[in-house]
């Protein structure tokens, strides 16, 4: 049955277009002064008003920490949400917004916020699979079609019960998901990636977590757990052969500086989910709850419509910057990653009655 459901979802994927992816705080820096995005416009000030002179309760301090580079699109996105939620409540709320790795490390950030040492950050599945392993699902190579699949599914129905069950197993809150972009893999060698066979003894830079350390495998690589922060030196001085991120992020984080080409494989829709601390978000009255979760889909509307903008742009732009650009035989990856999941331990924990539910939602996209 599991076999039966998860080739159903790959079928569909192959169909489909992809899209052209613990430690105590101590005393804090100053919070990033990125230039920000311009906040909503109001077609007058009553809303803002009526916002700021509803039944608030205290004042409150966000603290927000991210690995994101301040250039990074989805920081940028977080000033975003910091702008909304101050204009929103009148300074009731305010965000301190700590970028580049300021407070904790990728691998900390999760256990920071559910220790309360930051109140929020930018996660995602794979970061979260140690405390719900079922969530490993949402780390499949191309479980997700396209842009439009992995939004409905994960901003509707199916995407509040997921986010319901992380924060009763796990302490913290996802409120939403932002598109981050689709994953390609750029490598340091000027080398086309057509089947995972290309990949094989390539030193493949990973996130340091099960999830992604298994998604590097599935691809055909050897995955090699690299912090982002440290990643840009690994890259240049050869301690790995490439990456895996979407475009955007190679483009902010410069790493095309560093590398000779890019294979277009669109493995994973892949989304970051602004998360919260349980006992943070029980703390806030229901009117901040409400300007919180506007400042979350302001957020979600610039970083989703600012990358797929930026999608259709970065391949000329890396082309432009001397890398060779290849498209990978999108057949052969997923009927490789779908077997390579399949006849693992990993998928046997999967929910699913859920990953039915997501293949459904995937055939509305199926092009």
């Amino acid at each position: 049955m599991k076999k039966k459901i998860l080739a159903m979802v790959l079928a569909a994927s192959m169909a489909g277009a992809l899209l052209a992816g613990c430690s105590s705080k101590q005393e804090q820096p100053a919070p990033s002064e990125t230039s920000e995005p311009e906040a909503p416009q109001q077609e007058s000030g009553e809303d803002n008003d009526a916002e700021a002179s509803g039944d608030l309760g205290d004042p409150v301090t966000l603290t927000v920490t991210l690995t994101a580079v301040s250039t990074d699109t989805h920081a940028q996105a977080m000033q975003k949400f910091k702008e909304t939620v101050e204009d929103l409540s009148g300074g009731n709320i305010t965000v301190d917004v700590y970028t580049d790795a300021q407070l904790f490390s990728q691998e900390e950030e999760v256990a920071a916020v559910v220790m309360g040492d930051a109140d929020l950050t930018l996660t995602s599945a794979s970061w979260l699979t140690t405390g719900s392993p079922w969530v490993s699902m949402f780390t499949a190579g191309y479980l997700f079609n396209s842009y439009d699949h992995m939004t409905a599914t994960l901003n509707g129905e199916v995407g509040k019960e997921v986010f319901q069950k992380i924060s009763d197993e796990q302490g913290l809150f996802p409120l939403g998901a932002w598109y981050l972009g689709s994953r390609e893999i750029s490598l340091s060698d000027d080398k086309a990636v057509k089947t995972p066979a290309d990949l094989n003894g390539v030193n493949l830079r990973m996130p340091n977590t099960e999830a992604w350390l298994f998604l590097g495998e599935a691809l055909g690589a050897n995955p090699t757990p690299i912090s982002f922060s440290e990643l840009y030196l690994a890259l240049q001085t050869g301690s790995v052969d490439g990456q895996d991120n979407p475009l955007g992020s190679v483009e902010s984080a410069k790493f095309y500086e560093v590398q000779k080409s890019i294979t277009l494989t669109h493995h994973l829709v892949d989304s970051v989910w602004p998360a919260i601390n349980n006992a943070k978000w029980e703390s806030l009255s229901d009117a901040q709850k409400e300007i919180v979760l506007k400042g979350i889909e302001a957020g979600r509307e610039f970083c989703d419509t600012t990358n797929l903008q930026k999608e259709s742009e970065l391949v000329a732009f890396f082309e432009g910057e001397g890398l060779a650009i290849y498209e990978a035989d999108i057949p052969a990856f997923q009927e490789h990653v779908l077997n390579y999941y399949l006849d693992s331990d990993i998928s046997n924990d999967w929910d699913m009655e859920m990953y039915e539910k997501v293949s459904e939602i995937g055939k509305e996209f199926v092009k």
